[in-house]
């Protein structure tokens, strides 16, 4: 029974996933702002949401009934804490980051609205799932679950900041929103590549290289339209000082 709703799910997650990995790329590059942009981002912040869930369903399988969702492999704990904790975590915080970025988009001009229940406990249970991977990553010697917990924890206290800032910066919103946005891409492009190779290619999957491109080709990205919107601000507030 499990292992046939665990098939459900898989084929459920490649198809919303793939969605969402194509979507990410029309507003990333494409002219921001426009209609082109706002349709493509709700396209993939939606297909993200839907996403997210159904990978949560798929640890889910994995913690209850480990060996029979990843015959691959025989240690029962070890799949437990890297296909089924350290997946539970991925999967909340894509759902976290790509709600936080709608809701940056959405509150520009009211702040405080994203100062919200939801917004909230998504920042804290990524964090507690971040914590809980990065531990059970000690207890199992995998170096790898407990670098990839980090990511989770800097964004919940980075983003957890931001939601109880009383007066932020000229256009911190657009940065806040694009980072929560390509970070749930990073997150999602993460999952496809390192879980999608266990199926393919079983002994890539836990490969530091294969989870490492999709942060680093990410953070580029975050950090060249960081770099744009910082420069914006700047020209804006000389000219508000001239």
């Amino acid at each position: 029974m499990v292992t046939h709703l665990f098939e459900i799910l898989v084929a459920m997650h490649i198809v919303t996933g793939s969605v969402g990995l194509i979507a990410m790329w029309v507003p990333v590059v494409g002219r921001k702002g426009s209609p082109t942009h706002r349709k493509w981002g709700k396209v993939f912040a939606y297909s993200m949401l839907t996403t997210g869930s159904i990978a949560i369903g798929i640890s889910l399988c994995t913690l209850h009934s480990p060996l029979e969702t990843h015959p691959f492999w025989d240690d029962a704990e070890q799949i437990r804490g890297v296909f089924g904790w350290m997946m539970l975590y991925l999967a909340t915080m894509t759902i976290m980051l790509a709600w936080y970025g709608l809701l940056c988009i959405r509150n520009k001009r009211h702040h405080e609205r994203n100062r919200n229940v939801v917004n909230f406990v998504l920042q804290l249970v990524t964090f507690l799932l971040a914590l809980n991977c990065a531990i059970r990553g000690y207890v199992l010697g995998q170096p790898l679950m407990i670098g990839i917990a980090v990511v989770g924890l800097a964004a919940a206290i980075l983003n957890t900041r931001f939601i109880f800032t009383t007066d932020p910066p000229l256009n911190e919103w657009l940065i806040q929103h694009t980072r929560g946005l390509v970070g749930a891409g990073i997150s999602v492009y993460t999952a496809f590549l390192a879980f999608g190779a266990v199926n393919l290619l079983p002994a890539y999957a836990l490969n530091p290289y294969v989870w490492a491109t999709p942060t680093v080709l990410g953070v580029s990205v975050l950090l060249y339209h960081q770099a744009r919107i910082t420069l914006a601000r700047r020209r804006v507030c000389g000219t508000a000082k001239a």
